[in-house]
């Protein structure tokens, strides 16, 4: 039922008369199309740029970053949409199931969550590590006996550097710290949105409350690292590439709590946190800045105006981060004894130490990051 060589020949002679020969080499005639000339035929195939290794790589990476950015902006809102769409349709009983166990579950996230090896180490975000690329630079060894609270600066808009870093294991946090098992809190409003809560307390996500912190650091051994992003949404509104500020001179919340657990201090810097997004930075004054203002007082967050580039084109505008690298160095430990009602000269001494490390570590690490020696970091 096959055709002869020659007919093939003449079906594929080029429309115009050369006569030079055929288009294609037809020796795979000669071996009945058999697998082995398949192959050949198709490696003599011209590459597909877009197919390229490299190319698909980037995409995922591309892909796994965007995943976060939209979960972090939307996932909660969105699926409390959802739910109260299936209680009003004949899916009913399901919505009315989740809520019932949501009831039931309602305080986990404040006795540490339910975090998940499984997805802690999910190969998604070891592309969403590579895509900037974030890396995490331990500087001292921390004892398991202790227990720590991470202070991370800056926030940057999205906290891109301590969730890849403390709410994963793409950069290998638990095997640079053996024996620290690191809780990285964020907003207790979070933990009221459906499905968005379990997927963070999945990473080892945590409220960022009193309660919840004073369980972790009292009622679940020691080994344990709460990681708090100090400088919070106040800080958020200063961020923008090619600045180094944080807000912390007026945070001593965190030192109180760490001295009446007796538990050690460490000052955290991500160099690079600051140049994932571009920020409209309004001033002082301005109808922009009253508007954060109110919502960071009266919510807890400070809506920023920002963006980053296009899924296609670094050159457009979109929810991309720019792919700039972020590079979180944990700095030394600061001992600090425990004391049940520490008073507030004990506050400001040790809020003191721990803003000279913070200091020294920026100072020492600066250069070996892209930062000028000229350098120096401002604390609001």
């Amino acid at each position: 039922m096959g055709l002869s060589k020659a007919s093939l020949n003449q079906l594929i002679q080029l429309s115009d008369g050369d006569k030079s020969g055929p288009i294609l080499d037809l020796h795979v005639v000669d071996h009945a199309w058999t697998g082995s000339s398949l192959f050949s035929a198709v490696q003599d195939l011209p590459s597909i740029p877009w197919l390229s290794k490299s190319r698909v790589e980037r995409h995922l990476q591309i892909i796994s970053v965007l995943q976060w950015v939209i979960s972090f902006l939307i996932l909660g809102v969105a699926c409390t949409v959802i739910l109260i769409y299936i209680f009003c349709t004949d899916c009913w009983l399901i919505a009315a199931l989740y809520v019932s166990w949501l009831v039931f579950d309602w305080h986990t996230p404040n006795k540490g969550g339910r975090r998940s090896t499984w997805v802690r180490n999910w190969a998604v975000w070891r592309y969403f590590r590579d895509y900037f690329p974030i890396r995490l630079v331990k500087t001292h060894n921390l004892l398991p006996s202790r227990n720590y609270i991470f202070g991370y600066h800056p926030h940057g808009i999205m906290c891109l550097g301590a969730f890849c870093n403390f709410g994963t294991e793409a950069t290998g946090v638990s095997k640079k710290f053996p024996g620290i098992k690191p809780y990285l809190a964020t907003l207790a409003g979070n933990f009221r949105m459906p499905v968005l809560r379990d997927y963070l307390m999945s990473g080892g996500i945590c409220p960022v409350d009193r309660d919840t912190i004073d369980y972790i650091l009292s009622k679940n051994g020691t080994g344990n690292a709460v990681v708090i992003v100090v400088g919070g949404a106040a800080e958020s509104l200063e961020c923008r590439p090619g600045k180094n500020v944080v807000t912390l001179k007026q945070r001593k919340g965190f030192v109180r709590i760490a001295l009446q657990h007796g538990a050690d201090l460490v000052p955290v810097y991500s160099f690079g946190e600051n140049e994932a997004y571009k920020q409209v930075v309004f001033e002082e004054g301005s109808w922009g800045r009253w508007v954060q203002r109110k919502f960071q007082k009266y919510i807890g967050f400070a809506p920023c105006v920002f963006h980053g580039c296009g899924f296609f084109s670094a050159e457009s505008w979109g929810l991309v981060p720019y792919s700039n690298p972020i590079t979180t160095v944990v700095g030394e430990p600061i001992t600090v004894p425990k004391m049940e009602q520490p008073s507030q000269k004990d506050v400001d001494l040790y809020h003191s130490m721990y803003l000279t490390s913070l200091e020294k570590l920026f100072d020492k690490y600066k250069t070996k990051f892209g930062l000028p020696e000229s350098e120096v970091l401002e604390i609001n």
